[in-house]
């Protein structure tokens, strides 16, 4: 919903956000639902009714619970009936500088200082740990906005006394405590704050009259920036930046002035804002997300302007160049195609306003944002938060270099006429085994990220898998697919929980990246062995259909499973029988941990 993206009028959103809350229930998209426990240490109504309409605008559908006013800690620690009943799969912490109770006064010493920092730390680790024990979900914890004063002037950012400084180092001992926990995520409070301006942030009358410890005008921009955060956790990221050249990476027309004739580098203020734009984008590419073109060019001109010595970005930084006169949106659905993601996964950059109006009409679920003057870019891709990092894996910093790799496998492809044969080519090796405390994090990531080959869309925790990883009740696999262009990475998971002599799958995925190379044949055939020596008799696989899940319908007809069961709505259940069954897989070579 363009009233939704990022920037936005905050005074419409707060005014017409029922109306924005009817029509998004009514634009039929289908959407996830999940439930949020919000524990606010100040008044949360209106923030839970805005952080709704940015959570149904990309694609969740939240059930809150709300604490009572400044009952977090309670809820936190002693949850009631209806908290227990309600089990969230996200709990988010509402706190503010507000909340801190133990601040400095001028006579302490500075022992008694570290001592109350110490005393508010231990009260909200004791929280964390408590809601991480009763609810095993992610928590959302606010670190702590600057005071709304300085007594000390700028002296309160370091001496011991100082109520910045002490609020400092407790926002330090959140990082802390996130850094060893996985399940935990900290909402920037203190930048989003400081963003918006801090005069602002902090009108009294807003929390002596209505106990907000934030302005009313500011809830839209606080609301965003948690929504960022909980799609980023489920898996509601975009993968890749489709990118116009002319006016958008730089200064001019590339094929009316001439490569000389761009604008680009450190010469003017106009060529440094496209050289700061062109620099930002490839740190965005270091964090996993992948750049394309799309342009309305001659691609001989395109290039030449990417190969401009004053540039940032060169031809080899994008994974797909389309530059040619087709229509854009043509050429997005394409690129989507060629990196088998779904067209919903690309963010559309382009300084046409038709252009981008004619793509967000003709390709839904494409994102696209204003991009109306070049010193603006950075901040309007930057704040929309398409790429909110929750997670990061060595395989995100890789991601890039795979999918190039696997165009260059697409392109030795087209010199083979028997595929088999293209296969044996590919000199495949495959490790397939039970998980690695190493991989936990990427495993996790796949099974929030995986949509197309994921026979049930289930999601999972980081502190949900570590369970499965520890429990003696499931058989697991990780596929890892090596080739002689390089080196996959984590591609596959299943999970299976014993019962009795049977096998009850609750995973089974694939990237997609690694589609039709017979890596599913080479994780079942693992799995009955594993099967086997569990004394599993029975395999039972279940599939439930998503709107982007209808390529692995038939994957377990295809593996020979047998039908048990369908229902009106397309589920299905299988069953295998170990026994008898033969090894599919004849183009990988596939070997365990150990080896």
């Amino acid at each position: 919903m363009k009233e939704l993206e990022y920037p936005f009028d905050s005074e419409l959103i707060l005014q017409k956000k029922k109306s924005l809350k009817k029509a998004l229930l009514a634009d039929g998209s289908k959407r996830i639902q999940k439930k949020i426990a919000v524990l606010g240490g100040s008044t949360t109504s209106h923030i839970v009714n805005i952080l709704e309409l940015f959570l149904l605008d990309r694609g969740i559908e939240p059930v809150f619970y709300e604490s009572e006013y400044a009952q977090y800690y309670q809820d936190a620690m002693f949850p009631d009936d209806t908290l227990l009943a309600f089990q969230p799969d996200i709990v988010f912490f509402h706190t503010s500088n507000r909340n801190l109770t133990m601040l400095p006064e001028m006579t302490d010493s500075e022992e008694a200082v570290n001592a109350k920092l110490d005393q508010e730390l231990s009260k909200f680790r004791a929280m964390w740990d408590s809601v991480s024990e009763k609810f095993c979900c992610p928590i959302i914890q606010n670190n702590m906005e600057l005071p709304m004063y300085r007594l000390l002037g700028s002296r309160d950012a370091y001496d011991y006394r100082g109520r910045e400084n002490f609020i400092t180092r407790f926002n330090q001992g959140i990082y802390d405590y996130a850094k060893t926990h996985e399940s935990f995520f900290v909402h920037d409070l203190c930048y989003v704050s400081a963003d918006y301006g801090l005069a602002k942030w902090h009108n009294p009358l807003y929390w002596n009259m209505y106990k907000y410890c934030l302005c009313m005008e500011a809830i839209p921009d606080y609301s965003f920036s948690v929504a960022k955060i909980i799609k980023s956790i489920f898996g509601k990221n975009k993968k890749a930046i489709a990118l116009d050249l002319d006016n958008t990476l730089w200064g001019g027309v590339v094929g009316d002035d001439g490569v000389d004739g761009i604008e680009i580098g450190q010469e003017t203020g106009v060529a440094q804002s496209y050289y700061e734009f062109q620099s930002y984008l490839k740190q965005v590419k270091g964090t996993g997300v992948l750049l394309t073109v799309c342009s309305k060019n001659e691609h001989d001109n395109a290039i030449a302007g990417l190969n401009h010595p004053e540039g940032a970005l060169k031809p080899d930084d994008f994974i797909v160049i389309k530059a040619n006169w087709d229509p854009k949106d043509r050429n997005i659905v394409q690129t989507a195609q060629e990196l088998s993601i779904f067209p919903d996964a690309i963010v559309f950059a382009d300084d046409n306003p038709a252009e981008r109006e004619i793509v967000r009409r003709q390709v839904p679920g494409v994102s696209v944002p204003e991009m109306d003057a070049v010193e603006n870019y950075i901040r309007n891709l930057d704040r929309s938060g398409f790429f909110e990092v929750t997670t990061f894996s060595a395989d995100d910093l890789k991601r890039n270099e795979m999918y190039q790799q696997n165009m260059e496998r697409a392109a030795q492809m087209a010199a083979f006429s028997d595929y088999s044969e293209y296969l044996k080519s590919l000199e495949m090796e495959a490790v397939i085994d039970d998980f690695l405390p190493v991989y936990i994090a990427r495993i996790t990531q796949l099974t929030n990220k995986s949509n197309q080959f994921n026979v049930t869309t289930k999601r999972y925790t980081p502190d949900e898998m570590q369970a499965v990883f520890e429990s003696d009740s499931y058989i697991r696999l990780y596929g890892k697919l090596i080739d002689k262009f390089g080196d996959n990475g984590v591609v596959s998971v299943v999970i299976g929980k014993k019962d009795g002599d049977t096998l009850d799958m609750d995973l089974w995925l694939m990237s997609c990246r690694v589609l039709k190379r017979d890596m599913e044949l080479a994780m079942l055939d693992t799995l009955v062995e594993k099967c086997r020596k569990a004394g599993i008799k029975t395999i039972r696989g279940h599939y439930y259909p998503t709107a982007k899940n209808k390529m692995v319908r038939g994957l377990y007809e295809s593996f020979g499973f047998t039908m048990l069961s369908e229902d009106e709505a397309g589920n299905t259940s299988w069953t295998l029988c170990v026994e008898g069954y033969e090894n599919q897989n004849h183009v990988i070579s596939v070997h365990g941990n150990e080896e």
